[in-house]
């Protein structure tokens, strides 16, 4: 069996969880949006990712919607203790299933409210913003507004820490003048690779930075360089996207997603997975070019 503990554990806030986690996107439909296919082996997956280790699963309730986090409920309430469940606000689903903003006061409460009800919970470990400036990637815009509603329902006692997702440098000044910003969320991976500067300047401060789509997203990565150096591991090239990953910097938190059992060990074998200097340089090139 996999030991996930390998690969290390870092700090969301005054919590500390292991960099091997889960993210539940793909349990909805195609999409991300409506039901999944197979519900039953959505909870099996989920099952199985915590009875390998996983402690922290990144989720939303516009997944779906609603979908993704009601699965989570269903396979794994009441929630082990030392699970800390990750979701996000700040945007929702048409019916057209479009990406949407929704950043008005009352929008984000209802959001918060919807978490706690489909999630099961009295309070939620972690919510991030997810800034919509710009659906396709970070945006400047101000953040005080929609923050400041987040950082309200806190002093409430319904959020516990609170993150941003699709962030800039400013933006994220911004928010810890507001309240403690314990996460980034943002698109990186192997060969997008706009945040290496961002990523060393939150590892100086202790803030976990999550990339998503670590493995591509919608657009699975391929590099005849990724190919290489994974055939020469034993390895397959998803392991090695995200051994890269874990070993790029102390501070990243991985949320691989994965609606399939195989894929789900396969990624957190990547926890066992040494990658030596020269292959890390290989790597490294991916990006640079």
């Amino acid at each position: 069996m996999t030991d996930i503990a390998q690969a290390g554990t870092v700090s969301l806030g005054d919590r500390r969880v292991r960099r091997l986690g889960y993210g539940a996107m793909q349990l909805a439909g195609p999409g991300v949006y409506g039901p999944p296919k197979d519900r039953a082996a959505a909870v099996a997956v989920l099952r199985a990712a915590v009875a390998a280790g996983v402690d922290h699963i990144d989720t939303s309730d516009f997944y779906g919607p609603h979908v993704t986090n009601q699965i989570i409920r269903e396979a794994l309430h009441p929630y082990p203790d030392d699970l800390v469940i990750v979701t996000k606000v700040g945007a929702k689903r048409g019916p057209d299933a479009s990406w949407n903003p929704a950043f008005s006061a009352e929008e984000l409460t209802q959001a918060v409210h919807d978490n706690l009800r489909h999630l099961g919970v009295d309070v939620l470990d972690v919510v991030n913003l997810r800034l919509m400036f710009d659906v396709h990637g970070p945006a400047e815009g101000a953040i005080e507004a929609p923050l400041s509603v987040l950082a309200d329902l806190q002093r409430q006692g319904l959020i516990r820490r609170i993150g941003l997702s699709n962030a800039t440098r400013q933006q994220i000044a911004e928010g810890r003048r507001i309240t403690e910003i314990v996460c980034v969320q943002n698109q990186y991976n192997l060969a997008h690779r706009g945040d290496d500067a961002l990523i060393d300047a939150l590892a100086a401060s202790g803030t976990a930075y999550v990339p998503f789509f670590p493995l591509g997203g919608f657009s699975p990565l391929q590099s005849t360089a990724l190919s290489a150096v994974a055939a020469e591991l034993g390895a397959t090239p998803m392991q090695v996207a995200l051994a890269w990953l874990l070993r790029r910097a102390p501070n990243i938190l991985l949320i691989p997603g994965t609606s399939s059992l195989g894929h789900l060990r396969e990624n957190l074998a990547a926890a066992e997975l040494t990658l030596p200097d020269d292959a890390m340089a290989t790597l490294d090139g991916i990006g640079a070019a």
